[in-house]
């Protein structure tokens, strides 16, 4: 077992995964991701980017190859261990808001903190900070019920950020948000990770959010495709042709 480069904050070897119906999810894939950096991973629905995600956060197990955080192995620990890991790590953003119905906004942003460990106060002070900054300050003692979708979905983010992460896993994070919320929310997002130094993995299908990345890696049906732009033939009427090699 070959140990990852000392410059990968998380590093994949050859990811193999199906799915319960035995369908591919993953067919040997290959990255990896340096700290710091936020890489974007694109491709089209159902290509295998949030398989790839959960694979790399220890959210499941892989069915075969390696996977890497910070020279440790993810892919030998046990449920708990990989349940310490994305608790005490890692932040995680789904495409849809999940909060506790049963604790207001300032709590559900605070909650990864005080799982910690952190005190209430602390908890609360970091949490407001977040809200604040995703412009859903004002909500803080209100209930979930109470907001907009696309006010949850911020509240969703300010949690994941809250705690401070040294990796970031966002699946499709602005997928609720009007167009013109995105960019705000993003550049918001990208700002916290580059001055907090928290690495991002981030999956899209939309190309102005995986613009504002560092580097792109592109999935098709669960394989690692790289796409090339071809120069334009006379006898094409101006089209380029491209070609993909997996």
């Amino acid at each position: 077992m070959e140990a990852p480069p000392d410059n990968d904050v998380l590093w994949a070897r050859s990811l193999h995964f199906r799915h319960r119906d035995g369908s591919p999810g993953l067919t040997g894939v290959s990255l990896g991701v340096r700290e710091g950096e936020i890489l974007a991973v694109t491709g089209p629905r159902g290509s295998g980017k949030t398989t790839l995600l959960r694979c790399l956060s220890g959210l499941v197990p892989v069915r075969g190859g390696e996977v890497w955080f910070n020279s440790s192995p993810v892919h030998t620990l046990g449920p708990m261990a990989r349940e310490r890991l994305r608790r005490d790590r890692f932040g995680w953003i789904d495409p849809e808001p999940f909060l506790v119905p049963e604790l207001n906004v300032w709590e559900n942003a605070a909650l990864p903190l005080m799982l910690r460990g952190t005190g209430r106060r602390r908890a609360k002070a970091a949490a407001l900070e977040w809200l604040e900054r995703l412009d859903v300050g004002d909500k803080a003692r209100s209930r979930p019920r109470e907001l907009l979708h696309a006010e949850r979905q911020r509240v969703a983010i300010a949690r994941a950020l809250a705690p401070g992460p040294s990796v970031l896993f966002a699946d499709e994070p602005t997928a609720p948000l009007h167009r013109a919320d995105r960019t705000h929310v993003l550049r918001t997002l990208v700002s916290a990770a580059r001055s907090h130094g928290i690495t991002v993995v981030l999956a899209t299908h939309d190309p102005d959010t995986a613009a504002l990345a560092d580097r792109t890696v592109s999935l098709l049906d669960g394989r690692r495709v790289h796409t090339v732009q071809l120069p334009d033939a006379p006898d094409t009427e101006g089209r380029a042709a491209c070609s993909v090699s997996v």
